[in-house]
């Protein structure tokens, strides 16, 4: 199975070299969801951190995703008729 560990790996090394954390002593918490924070990571790192949230995304089970919304064909008359036989 695929995993994103070398991704993973590679974002945390990046972080913990940054102006950031290696210079100023934030977390990389602080880093990654700081706003102010956020012009001292290097571009390299926000890339790897993209990377990283794409790698994990495509491993969501592929048959789900594939399927769509639940009850997305469903007309509204026969949602309309399945709630009357909760009504009584």
């Amino acid at each position: 199975m695929p995993s994103c560990d070398g991704i993973r790996e590679e974002f945390i090394r990046c972080m913990l070299r940054s102006e950031c954390v290696f210079i100023k002593r934030h977390s990389v918490a602080e880093c990654v969801t700081n706003k102010e924070l956020e012009s001292l990571v290097p571009n390299h790192c926000h890339l790897l951190r993209q990377s990283l949230f794409d790698c994990k995304r495509g491993l969501i089970d592929m048959r789900r995703r594939m399927r769509g919304v639940p009850n997305a064909g469903i007309k509204i008359s026969q949602k309309q008729d399945d709630s009357s036989k909760w009504d009584s």
